[in-house]
């Protein structure tokens, strides 16, 4: 196998503050940068594409140097062999499916057409190799654009919001289908994107940044478990409440949330805190009848939205602080939720998150400082 790991440790400076990345990706796997957009994410899929020269770092794969500022090696895009999986894909509209593929691949014109077919055949469309991108479905047109991107035997592929594109139905298949494309090629892959729920099918190390800094990294079963702030908890799609905390007996925490109310949670912190809990913990029950179980917490509000996500229903409540619950169709209907319904939102101290109130941004913990300073 061609190439090696991924490795990037640049700096540079965007309009209003500095962009720090120390990140390396094994060949086969997959790394996601996700954040805010502005927080330097697209900047570092330009900076290893060469689109961009950063004005201190190096980047390589493997054991070849893409670039390194101090030894004066900067090379052009055409030579660093990325493949590019663009947002919107960037296929050519009046070219075939193979054609669109084929134009990337260095060979005598003669060889085009097979090579195109079998790398369409790799993701199963080679029946569709004479459409054009308008007769294709969302899911297929991301297909061809890989298999584009594949073409040039890259050693490296980057994916900017590859899904975004997208519609809802589509977007959860061709999540699956990506993530079975990125493993086949067996080169790293940097991914980019604002949605942490594709990000945990997609990568198997997660960067949230922010403003040019990983504030924290791991897999997103770690990043979910153990948030390391607010800002954190947010990406990863927890309500996130703010309180003072104050210690109990027994290493638990009891949290008076701004606005009025309070909750309890195993961890153990004091001050100012950010408070998270994820929609999935939070069960629902009727405001006008006595309560039940051992759960500690227990707020009262309002349903203020009922949506449909998946085989479950978001519910939006109205609390001193917004906070949502993810239930069962079966569930809304016994309980009869509807906009303007009051409920008692229930969930255990266990599953109370509590990371100290959000600061400036701060390096990933455990991360070395890297030479430099990033956007999007």
């Amino acid at each position: 196998m061609r190439g090696g790991a991924l490795e990037i440790r640049v700096g540079d400076r965007l309009r209003e503050f500095e962009l720090e990345l120390d990140a390396r990706v094994e060949p086969g796997e997959c790394t996601a940068l996700v954040g805010p957009s502005g927080a330097g994410k697209t900047t570092v899929l330009r900076l290893v594409a060469g689109l961009r020269d950063p004005p201190r770092g190096r980047i390589a794969v493997g054991e070849r140097v893409l670039c390194d500022t101090d030894a004066g090696i900067c090379l052009e895009p055409e030579e660093r062999r990325c493949g590019f999986l663009f947002q919107d894909h960037a296929l050519f509209g009046h070219l075939s499916a193979w054609r669109n593929v084929a134009f990337g691949i260095g060979a005598p014109r003669s060889e085009r057409r097979g090579r195109a077919l079998a790398l369409l055949g790799r993701f199963g469309i080679e029946g569709l190799a004479d459409a054009r991108p308008a007769e294709l479905s969302g899911g297929e047109r991301q297909r061809v654009a890989l298999a584009r991107a594949l073409a040039t035997a890259p050693d490296v592929l980057l994916l900017d919001e590859p899904l975004s594109a997208l519609d809802a139905r589509t977007r959860a298949h061709a999540t699956r289908e990506l993530a079975a494309a990125l493993r086949d090629a067996a080169v790293p892959s940097l991914l980019v994107t604002h949605d942490f729920e594709e990000a945990a099918v997609l990568a198997a190390e997660i960067c949230v940044m922010d403003r040019g800094r990983v504030v924290q990294r791991g897999s997103a079963a770690e990043l979910s478990a153990s948030p390391a702030s607010g800002f954190v908890a947010d990406f990863a799609g927890a309500a996130v409440l703010a309180g003072e905390a104050h210690p109990e007996p027994g290493g638990s925490t009891r949290v008076a949330l701004e606005g009025g109310g309070e909750v309890h949670s195993s961890d153990s912190e004091r001050g100012p805190v950010a408070v998270s809990v994820y929609p999935w913990e939070v069960a629902l029950e009727p405001a006008d009848e006595p309560a039940h179980g051992s759960a500690r917490n227990r707020l009262g509000a309002e349903v203020v939205s009922v949506t449909q996500v998946g085989t479950r229903v978001r519910v939006g409540l109205a609390t001193p602080q917004p906070l949502a619950a993810e239930v069962t169709a079966e569930s809304v209907a016994g309980l009869g939720l509807r906009p303007g319904v009051r409920v008692r939102a229930v969930w255990k101290a266990t599953a109370t998150r509590l990371a100290p109130a959000a600061g400036p941004a701060q390096p990933a913990p455990g991360s070395s400082p890297s030479p430099g300073g990033a956007e999007r």
